[in-house]
């Protein structure tokens, strides 16, 4: 599959400005892994600035493992040393800067920071990939998804089936049994952008489209792959594709990457890190 033209090709004058600011809430004491590979992947994959909004007191870890190039925002955080209630201001104020929104990768599910994310969703009105606890933090309150997929900005949900049956209140096994209609039923309800993901990733919105992905191996079910995604379906959104379409093509890609690290490190010593640094060999065999 080849990316669109809008991706690969770049006016000489342009400016990081014209690629998108990606802001990233994610993040916590115990997950700071997952802000800094929904990052990394996120800059890898052609975003123009990325900032990474994470509780105060793990700046300075994050600082340590993360890549030169991302910027970070302390935030007021819980007990917990997770995102708080109290950041809500600060997001909003920082995300006016911003053309994209990626909430959940390792937030936890602390109750005050999923009041948080709810919170967001709400009254933040900008293109929004929700990924992780984001969607956790959506079970047993989807009117809000109801209310804000009436909204301009794009959603995108990318949950995966243990997350799919928490969100709707069924089993694991019904998801599995019904992947295609099960996605398409949410998005068309909710008139938002759904990933499905697993083995043959599924794609839907609200408006019919819908694409099942062939890339991607079993080396790839392990821990921070789906951060990996959430960077960079925000990516692509940032760099001006539709919500579908930023969703399809980085669920491609990314399963491109895994199938190339594979090759390299195999199934079995493969993590999500690998994904990272073979997206732009990847983008190579998509032009």
């Amino acid at each position: 599959m080849r990316l669109p033209l809008r991706l690969l090709q770049r006016k000489p004058d342009s400016q990081k400005g014209d690629f998108g600011h990606i802001f990233i809430l994610a993040g916590s004491a115990q997950f700071s892994g997952a802000a800094v590979l929904c990052a990394a992947a996120a800059m890898r994959s052609g975003a123009g600035l990325v900032t990474l909004g994470i509780p105060k007191s793990i700046i300075s870890a994050v600082i340590k493992i993360k890549p030169l190039e991302i910027m970070t925002l302390p935030l007021p955080q819980t007990r917990q040393i997770t995102l708080g209630l109290a950041a809500f201001k600060d997001v909003g104020n920082f995300a006016k800067k911003a053309d994209v929104l990626v909430v959940g990768p390792g937030l936890s599910q602390n109750k005050n920071t999923q009041s948080l994310i709810r919170k967001i969703i709400t009254r933040i009105h900008k293109p929004i990939v929700i990924d992780a606890d984001g969607i956790n933090a959506l079970a047993g309150h989807l009117n809000i998804l109801k209310k804000a997929g009436k909204q301009e900005p794009k959603i995108i949900l990318t949950p995966h089936p243990g997350e799919m049956s928490r969100l709707l209140g069924t089993s694991i096994r019904e998801v599995q049994g019904n992947r295609k209609k099960v996605a398409q039923k949410l998005a068309y309800d909710y008139n938002i952008t759904v990933v499905l993901k697993g083995y043959r990733t599924i794609i839907v919105d609200g408006q019919g489209n819908c694409f099942e992905n062939k890339t991607g191996n079993s080396g790839m079910s392990s821990a921070g792959t789906g951060d990996v995604l959430a960077g960079i379906i925000a990516s692509f959104l940032g760099q001006g594709l539709n919500a579908f379409e930023a969703a399809k093509y980085a669920v491609y890609l990314h399963g491109l990457a895994g199938d190339l690290a594979a090759k390299e490190k195999t199934k079995l010593g493969l993590i999500a890190s690998d994904l990272i640094e073979n997206i732009p060999r990847a983008i190579k065999l998509c032009f």
